[in-house]
């Protein structure tokens, strides 16, 4: 006991361990919580049965049915046993993800036993739903990281995608073409982002009071808009239909896997393509390198003769245009036309899963998924009725980014020049 207190003495930490030791902790208290709350105290045991077949694909598993006392008390106990794992790999300065999810996943499968008792749960349906809320947030999340990696705050995301939105909505009505309307939603993103550049870099302007403007001007623009045209003339301005779904020859037909990955819209898989390309060509390119030392330390990078403000200038436009794509998928990629504010508020979402993943593109997309799967989860769980109230369950995805942006994760660092603006020659003022 003396050897386990002193390896976890907090005064002989560093502020990394202190955090590790946090989220350990975490573990313990939701594992025992989970272990009281959802196996131990409900008096009754009803079934759940868990659905795994969406479409077409192969069969491995049809559904599953569990006692729902009997199924939360081995899922608890099993979040409990992984807490302790990480207790001692945490004891021998070992750190692993694969417990961080194998811990969520035991929690989540206990909380379901408990809350949807007496219910069917399609799970495979959970998962896409989970995914399909997240894309947006995940566009807006890269957008985020071009943006902020280069050192300027881009809370102009929220109009960038009710832009794209917009944009793409209107002219696939027009044009009856929605490859057109694809393809105006970028740069209906990277028009507001323009805005972004030339008054935060060029002009100094405060990025943070900046960035709301430009959301409101996005909004009321739109507002204004949608009432004059999109209501009045709706079979000619707002019309348009979504993509529909491209299903991949076997990959589609893989068990679970299969439909949530690969039977999506193509803006599913441009979403794909760009987070494996700005994660690679973030850490592994010349590009990505004079990105993150502009963001880190702009006086250096100029001293090695990098333009410190041009590469924000083009980073900004990027951004813009990747949540203007993300936007695109409210109508395109989802119910086809457009309505007043639809986005409501992803991109202060997506935001949150910038830094709940700690301005990297690979924790960013984890921590979209995190909220969109928490959104669905809600909506499923009160359509079926559950034990918890329906406005707590409306609560979930926003206490989720609370959590995220809190502190609650352990304190982040963001680009150590983000948000500051920079004078060629003379330094960040």
């Amino acid at each position: 006991m003396e050897w386990l207190m002193a390896k976890i003495s907090l005064r002989t930490m560093s502020v990394p361990e202190r955090r590790k030791f946090r989220g350990v902790i975490t573990m313990g208290v939701l594992g025992i919580f989970a272990l009281v709350v959802f196996a131990l105290l409900p008096d009754k045991s009803q079934p759940v049965t868990y659905g795994f077949i969406l479409g077409k694909e192969w069969v491995l598993l049809e559904k599953w049915v569990v006692d729902s006392k009997s199924g939360a008390l081995l899922f608890a106990v099993l979040s409990v046993v992984t807490a302790l794992v990480a207790l001692g790999l945490f004891t021998m300065r070992k750190h692993s993800r694969v417990i961080s999810l194998v811990f969520g996943s035991t929690f989540l499968m206990s909380f379901l036993c408990w809350a949807a008792a007496g219910k069917f749960i399609p799970l495979t349906g959970l998962l896409q739903g989970g995914l399909l809320l997240s894309v947006p947030l995940i566009f807006g999340a890269m957008a985020g990281v071009l943006s902020e990696r280069s050192g300027v705050i881009n809370i102009a995301i929220e109009g960038q995608l009710l832009a794209g939105a917009f944009a793409s909505g209107v002219i696939a009505s027009l044009l009856n073409n929605n490859w057109w309307g694809l393809l105006f939603a970028p740069i209906a993103g990277a028009l507001i982002s323009l805005l972004l550049a030339i008054f935060a870099i060029r002009y100094g302007i405060d990025q943070v009071v900046l960035g709301f403007v430009l959301n409101v001007l996005v909004i009321g623009l739109t507002s204004f808009l949608y009432k004059k045209l999109l209501i009045p003339y709706q079979s000619e301005w707002n019309s348009a239909t979504a993509f529909a779904p491209i299903e991949i020859p076997l990959l589609s037909q893989i068990p679970v896997i299969g439909p949530i990955f690969f039977a999506q819209s193509i803006i599913v898989y441009l979403m794909y393509i760009f987070v494996t390309i700005i994660h690679i060509a973030l850490f592994k390119s010349r590009w990505g390198l004079r990105t993150r030392a502009v963001g880190e330390h702009p006086t250096a990078a100029e001293s090695v003769g990098i333009n410190v403000n041009a590469i924000r200038f083009k980073n900004v436009i990027l951004a813009g245009a990747i949540a203007g794509l993300g936007g695109a998928f409210f109508t395109l990629g989802a119910v086809g036309s457009f309505s007043k504010e639809m986005t409501a508020g992803k991109g202060f979402i997506a935001l949150a899963a910038l830094i709940f993943g700690r301005w990297s593109p690979m924790g960013a997309v984890a921590a979209a998924l995190i909220f969109g799967f928490a959104d669905n989860l809600q909506g499923l769980l009160t359509i079926i009725g559950t034990p918890i109230p329906s406005e707590f369950m409306l609560m979930a995805p926003y206490i989720a980014t609370i959590i995220a942006v809190s502190g609650f994760i352990g304190k982040v660092r963001a680009p150590a020049a983000d948000g500051i603006p920079y004078k060629r020659g003379g330094g960040s003022h």
